[in-house]
């Protein structure tokens, strides 16, 4: 196939539900952390996060985690890290727990410039307050969504992070405009009906103002924010997701009750388990 005009395939195993998904259950156990900046380098250890037999006749009828790696104006980076490996794990694990998507125990990191990536129908970035994208991964992301791909943007607070990405996500889509998504739009009920767009800060951010309604990190813009990009046609092809941390809901869940119970469950889950839904059912 021409590498200019390949397709993302989604899988038909992926649009299955299972009625009467329940939440998930309480399971203590220790945090997370940065691993190696390098791709190369990462040694994941699964931190006591089950894994799962795949079946051997569909193992490319899987659903993927893939986590983008990307360069800062700092350099190399470690933003893109934040969270990693327990936030991928975590969240896969549920996946597979919680609905009847087939998932594959083993996240994947890769950079846009992977050709890799057109094998898998949904990536995901984290902290894009200081992206810098290369002329290259310009053209590649842009070729990738426009092809089939869906991109999940999460974990960046206040307007300083959100003017870096829209000049970053401007030049790969020069003629989009991101668009606030209302609270009817169906993402908010693939599996989980969610009465208010859900906003939730850091572990450490939501200990210290335990017992207040603030789950805002910067005073300078305290709303949540969930915008689409959308191709011609009204496909989403990126959500993204401004003054709110999905992937520490997904990374602490086992760190704290409280934390796990007010953030995880409520509201980092059912988000994201609707956000994968409905980018493989659309």
């Amino acid at each position: 196939m021409n590498r200019n005009a390949r397709r993302i395939i989604v899988p038909a195993i992926v649009v299955v539900l299972v009625a009467g998904v329940a939440l998930a259950q309480y399971r203590s156990r220790r945090g997370g952390g940065y691993r190696s900046p390098r791709v190369q380098d990462l040694t994941v250890d699964r931190n006591g996060v089950d894994t799962w037999p795949v079946d051997p006749n569909f193992k490319t009828d899987l659903f993927t985690f893939v986590r983008i790696q990307y360069d800062d104006y700092y350099g190399p980076g470690r933003q893109w890290l934040t969270d990693y490996p327990d936030s991928d794990l975590n969240f896969s694990f549920r996946l597979q727990q919680l609905t009847s998507l087939k998932v594959d125990p083993n996240p994947k990191v890769h950079r846009l410039t992977d050709d890799a990536i057109f094998d898998y129908p949904f990536i995901y970035m984290i902290e894009p307050g200081s992206l810098q994208f290369s002329e290259e991964e310009i053209v590649a992301l842009r070729r990738y969504c426009y092809n089939g791909g869906f991109l999940m943007v999460d974990d960046f607070w206040g307007p300083d992070e959100w003017n870096n990405f829209y000049d970053q996500i401007k030049r790969v889509f020069p003629d989009r405009e991101p668009r606030e998504l209302p609270l009817d739009h169906p993402v908010f009920s693939m599996v989980y009906k969610l009465t208010e767009k859900p906003q939730l800060p850091s572990i450490n951010h939501a200990m210290s103002y335990r017992g207040t309604e603030r789950t805002w990190e910067d005073s300078r813009d305290p709303e949540v924010h969930y915008q689409g990009i959308f191709d011609d046609n009204g496909r989403m092809m990126v959500i993204i997701c401004h003054n709110t941390d999905l992937g520490d809901g997904w990374e602490r869940e086992g760190e704290n009750e409280y934390y796990f119970r007010e953030f995880s469950e409520k509201k980092a889950y059912p988000m994201g388990i609707n956000i994968v839904f409905y980018a493989m059912t659309h």
